[in-house]
């Protein structure tokens, strides 16, 4: 196990390098100047000697492949450059927004499984009965919204009509995450319900169940006792999935109710082409999925001893 995790770790650096060294190249490729652009955006009319002097200073006049090592480099020994913008460190900056992404997933995450499971489960049991046939209604309804438009509808409701919940981010944290929360909710509970379902389904018709019913023992043990025990990799995976999408940060949910997360910081860093900011975000994305991936592989290693991971024989 210790030397999978240690080959799987060692796998994250050419995968750093190729999808930073793409994402670094394709930014420059965008066209546009961003020391032009920031003394734009800024109001400011500056001669061309000292937008030079600027590039100058954040290195933007040396040489691509320069450019790309010296940030690597740095990146590697935990300095992320500074932001064109702000004029702040990288890695303060990540730091000030990741909580508020991380607390959108945890919310998001545990509300999704508070209702996918459970519906997932009345489903399958419920197999072709009008209870069956609601679920995947209402499930292919939320399944079918995108994220921006389940927004506006429940900002429509809960904040203009009803006047409950507050339209953007406010100081009052909790309101503020209710909206946020239900909109990614909406979409992945219905997406998870769905699976659930058919998890469930396929494992009921299987001849260990057959055999405890046939022995008579209830279906709710069978459900929850067995059943529920089979399906958890299935369940554990969509829970990785969720997770690595949610802390790369929900860029269109935090946009539009102006949750200061990561995403957020993605969106914005992007419109006023601070590299130094989205760079560091495209590593953050790379490593998050890489670790997500990890401790899944781990966790299925310990729930179903028949999954060996890179030939461990333990």
């Amino acid at each position: 196990m210790i030397r999978y995790i240690i080959k799987r770790l060692l796998q994250l650096i050419p995968i750093l390098i190729g999808i930073t060294f793409l994402s670094f190249a394709m930014m420059r490729l965008a066209g546009g100047d961003a020391v032009t652009y920031m003394y734009d955006n800024a109001g400011a009319s500056v001669s061309q000697e000292v937008i030079d002097q600027t590039k100058k200073e954040y290195g933007l006049d040396q040489p691509f492949l320069v450019q790309y090592a010296k940030w690597f480099a740095g990146m590697v020994t935990g300095d992320m450059g500074t932001s064109y913008v702000s004029k702040r460190d990288v890695y303060d900056t990540f730091a000030e927004k990741l909580p508020a992404t991380i607390l959108l997933t945890v919310s998001s995450v545990i509300l999704t499984m508070l209702v996918a499971i459970p519906l997932g489960i009345i489903s399958a049991v419920k197999h072709n009965k009008w209870g069956d046939y609601l679920i995947r209604f209402l499930s292919f309804i939320g399944n079918s919204m995108p994220n921006f438009f389940a927004a506006l509808v429940l900002m429509y409701f809960f904040s203009i009509k009803l006047g409950w919940l507050p339209v953007i981010t406010t100081d009052n944290v909790v309101l503020s995450l209710v909206l946020p929360t239900l909109t990614l909710t909406l979409s992945m509970a219905s997406k998870y319900t769905r699976q659930v379902r058919a998890t469930i389904l396929e494992e009921l018709n299987k001849d260990y169940v057959i055999g405890a019913r046939a022995r008579g023992v209830r279906g709710s043990v069978i459900i929850w006792k067995n059943v529920m025990k089979s399906s958890m990799l299935t369940i554990i995976t969509l829970l990785a999935l969720s997770i690595g999408n949610l802390l790369g940060g929900t860029t269109i949910v935090e946009t539009i109710f102006m949750w200061d997360g990561v995403g957020k910081m993605a969106v914005d860093a992007i419109t006023m082409r601070d590299y130094p900011i989205i760079q560091a975000y495209v590593a953050w994305m790379a490593i998050i999925y890489v670790v997500v991936n990890l401790i899944t592989d781990i966790i299925y290693h310990y729930l179903d001893p028949r999954v060996r991971l890179g030939g461990d024989r333990a």
